[in-house]
């Protein structure tokens, strides 16, 4: 009766359910400008300036700024370098990119009506990465919590025939129909079930209650971390300058992710009564997502020198899509038939079903004052309220219950972002700061980052050539696991970023 349920849900739908996380919502929907040259240069605290493409991204009423039809490109060198702790084990780790961080150009058209107030009108289109997710670290020391503490959270409670193959049944099929029938829990126990890590009280059907066969509280693990892809946004702008002293924009985002994640945990233990001593669990997961946000944007000229901006960013809806694979493989120990190493390859992609992540609104304040044309400097603002984070659909259980962890979880954070620009000549001097506090309420997963950045600019008259180097550092704590093995890994993230802008007029 069981394999007919299960043929039945499995031609009905393909696809089964993962448990996504908080870290999901936040790795998904989290994400800074990195932009061009002289925006970094300068911290980003560009809200109530514009004149630079970057700008745009930030404060869609500063492409009105321009006078005259302008584009840019940028290329950026990113590298992570990683101090991981683990009980025992301290680790480093580098990795290093190069991308196109930002491109686009903005048309201004003048009002030839010189009785209208309305002065120009613009029209943009940029592209800003704004999150590269190309990283890896190495967690290696002597934990006290067994991986097979992750297969027995997941299977403790569930019926042993519906976490076991059937006789002839292969490990392929198992993993699929068992997945297709009662989901990426029920998955998870069938590895460690068909490992030989877990052990029924009984083996009977309706057995619900597991223990482990790795023993003791010692053990040599080693896990690995490596990820690529990035986060990126597409612009479409709108502006017009009112007057002399006021300037207004909209933007629309087109939003778009690919994240690609491998992990591998080796372990092993010489522990008294634990009959599997080596145990190697690898995943991959593959991401892709796309998704819609818009900007309000506003400029205002206070004085001739001192100048207000004000942004309101629009939530992001995301729809996700996620796959995945898996391989385990343990050595058991057998004093009757001799040592021997049981894998569970079900070479099987997992195809999820589509998700939506809707992060929170932001908003920021900008002050600039403007020396003539020597020089100037910025202040931003943003306020957002990471526990306003919501996995949708709302009415589904699961997504409701971690809905509740992150609005108890998360927080609202605050970013402050000061620049200055000095100018000699053709040559210009920049600087910058950046302060952004921790999404968590505590602090103790995600610390607050702080960065600092310098920059060189020149102008050739119709061409800018920009040359920004920046640097920021931030703490966190990475769980290994959702459930079962828990332990995090304290990484400290140091990141330099060196990027080149080509600016012309058009």
């Amino acid at each position: 009766m069981k394999k007919l349920i299960m043929l039945v849900i499995g031609t009905l739908s393909m696809s089964i359910s993962q448990a996504q996380d908080i870290n999901d919502a936040l790795r998904y929907t989290d994400g800074t400008i990195k932009g061009s040259a002289r925006f970094q240069a300068m911290g980003g605290a560009f809200g109530a300036l514009g004149g630079d493409l970057s700008a745009i991204s930030l404060n869609p009423a500063g492409s009105a700024v321009f006078t005259t039809s302008f584009a840019s490109i940028s290329l950026g060198s990113d590298n992570k370098d990683n101090n991981t702790n683990y009980f025992n084990g301290n680790r480093n780790s580098s990795n290093s990119t190069i991308d196109l961080t930002q491109g686009g150009a903005v048309f201004v058209f003048k009002n030839q009506n010189n009785n209208s107030p309305w002065r120009k009108f613009s029209l943009g289109l940029a592209f800003d990465n704004t999150k590269n997710y190309e990283d890896d670290w190495r967690a290696i020391g002597t934990g006290n919590t067994s991986i097979g503490n992750y297969f027995l959270a997941n299977a403790q409670g569930l019926r042993l025939d519906e976490i076991s193959a059937f006789d002839g049944e292969t490990t392929s099929e198992a993993y699929s129909e068992i997945g297709s029938a009662y989901g990426y829990q029920h998955q998870q126990a069938f590895l460690g079930y068909d490992s030989y890590i877990l052990e029924p009280d009984s083996f009977d059907d309706d057995n619900t209650n597991y223990s482990s066969n790795i023993a003791g509280n010692s053990f040599q693990q080693n896990y690995l971390y490596t990820s690529t892809g990035y986060n990126g946004k597409i612009s479409f702008n709108m502006a017009a300058q009112y007057e002399d002293d006021i300037y207004l924009g909209l933007n629309l985002n087109s939003h778009f992710l690919n994240y690609n994640r491998f992990t591998s945990l080796f372990e092993s233990n010489s522990n008294v009564n634990s009959s599997v001593s080596e145990v190697l669990f690898d995943n991959t997961l593959t991401t892709n997502g796309s998704g819609f946000s818009f900007q309000l944007g506003s400029i205002f000229k206070l004085t001739n020198e001192l100048r207000a901006g004000f942004t309101y960013d629009s939530p992001t809806w995301m729809t996700i899509r996620e796959e995945t694979t898996q391989y385990l493989e343990t050595l058991v120990l057998d004093d009757t038939n001799g040592d021997f190493y049981q894998i569970v390859d079900p070479n099987i992609l997992n195809v999820f079903p589509s998700y939506r992540i809707q992060s929170p609104s932001k908003i920021t304040g900008s002050l600039a004052y403007v020396f003539g044309t020597q020089g100037l400097i910025s202040f931003d603002y943003s306020r957002r309220d990471f526990s306003k984070t919501k996995f949708k659909p709302t009415s589904d259980a699961y997504f409701d219950l971690q809905n509740t962890i992150i609005e108890n979880t998360l927080t609202a954070a605050s970013t402050y972002r000061i620049g200055a620009e000095y100018k000699v000549k053709q040559f210009s001097f920049r600087g910058g700061y950046r302060f952004e506090e921790s999404p968590y309420a505590d602090g103790s997963t995600i610390g607050d980052l702080t960065g600092y950045s310098l920059g060189l600019g020149y102008n050739f008259n119709s061409v800018n050539l920009d040359l920004a180097y920046s640097n920021s550092n931030q703490e966190r704590n990475e769980q290994l696991y959702n459930v079962g093995l828990t332990n995090a890994a304290n990484i400290n993230n140091d990141n330099t970023n060196i990027t080149l802008t080509l600016g012309f007029k058009l």
